[in-house]
């Protein structure tokens, strides 16, 4: 196993201990999309609307975060001029077949939705043609490159919805962690400064953002996680942040198991995610009028008790629509200590 580079690598050593650890790729067709999740979220203006989150399938993003395993939904050669369309088409016409109003769309593409080689650009008008009939989309991008492309597709949505308008543009930038060294380690290629100048470049270009930040951060101790989650989501909403989503950091890609052998990191739980979430609602609701939204996409990984599971998604899922802290799941198992709302 190649050793975990120290604080001051360069960036070519830390993709190399990236690109060591990887398990086989798995070939993927750039035409078929990798599935449509339908659930609701609660929107900006305070409602509860269904939101179909559609995972295309593009090139790799070319920044090898330590911690991402996103490059396992991804193809080697840049995508397809037309494909992302079909994948498009294809997915929205299983949620018509479906019958379920949708509202928002997020077009999630294991990358960068603003990577030309990703994203054709010449594929921005028939995408945002599909997308006429919802009221916002969302996208996901590296925050160096948020700049014209962003106004470019923002247009085009316009152009092609009968209104004028066309739906909002969200752009989703993963900030991780405002902890500067960690954020260096982690290899994302910007710091602090140039997030929030990125940040405001997409406000400037009429869209709206949200902010990934991680619920267990390599190289950050365990005793100061807490902490630097806190300052985290701070420092997302003082980045402009109209929602904030708290994904707990997962095993899988290779890196990661290899920064916990080293001692660099340590697994979050169930329990620090919801002490997250309850931190940010308590003490950022009162002075934002952002959201802040837990990820529970494959919870059972964090879980130690198999009975208080179900109970605890649900807790968290009901959170992230009514945005307050509500009374902690009881279990005769584990008997986790109630907390006092």
């Amino acid at each position: 196993m190649t050793g975990v580079p120290g604080a001051h690598a360069t960036g070519a050593e830390r993709d190399r201990f990236v690109l060591a650890q990887r398990p086989a790729r798995r070939a993927l067709d750039p035409w078929r999309h990798q599935g449509v999740l339908i659930e609701p979220e609660r929107a900006a203006d305070g409602r509860v609307v269904q939101v179909a989150t559609i995972f295309l399938t593009g090139r790799e993003c070319p920044w090898r975060c330590v911690m991402c395993d996103l490059w396992q939904h991804t193809i080697q050669e840049h995508s397809p001029a037309g494909a992302l369309v079909h994948q498009l088409d294809q997915a929205l016409e299983s949620v018509r077949r479906d019958g379920v109003r949708i509202e928002h769309v997020k077009l999630y593409n294991a990358g960068s939705f603003f990577d030309p080689r990703a994203v054709p650009e010449q594929d921005y008008e028939p995408l945002a043609a599909l997308l006429a009939g919802a009221t916002h989309v969302i996208v996901e991008s590296h925050p160096a490159l948020v700049g014209p492309r962003l106004t470019r597709f923002r247009e085009a949505l316009a152009r092609a919805a009968r209104d004028g308008a066309g739906p909002g543009l969200e752009v989703a930038m993963g900030l991780e962690t405002a902890h500067p060294d960690a954020l260096r380690q982690l290899h994302k290629g910007f710091s602090l400064d140039q997030f929030s100048r990125a940040a405001d470049r997409v406000l400037q270009l009429g869209a709206t953002l949200r902010v990934f930040l991680l619920v267990g951060v390599p190289f950050i101790a365990p005793a100061e996680q807490s902490e630097w989650l806190a300052r985290s989501v701070a420092c997302a909403f003082a980045c402009g942040a109209s929602a904030v989503s708290l994904i707990p950091t997962r095993f899988g890609n290779g890196a990661v198991e290899a920064l916990a052998a080293a001692g660099l990191f340590v697994a979050p739980s169930i329990a620090d995610l919801e002490r997250g979430f309850e931190d940010a609602l308590e003490t950022m609701r009162p002075h934002t009028r952002g959201r802040v939204f837990a990820d529970v996409w494959n919870l059972q990984a964090f879980a130690s008790c198999p009975s208080c599971l179900e109970p605890r998604r649900d807790r968290l899922r009901r959170m992230n629509l009514e945005q307050r802290v509500l009374p902690a799941a009881s279990c005769a198992a584990c008997h986790p200590t109630p907390r006092t709302v």
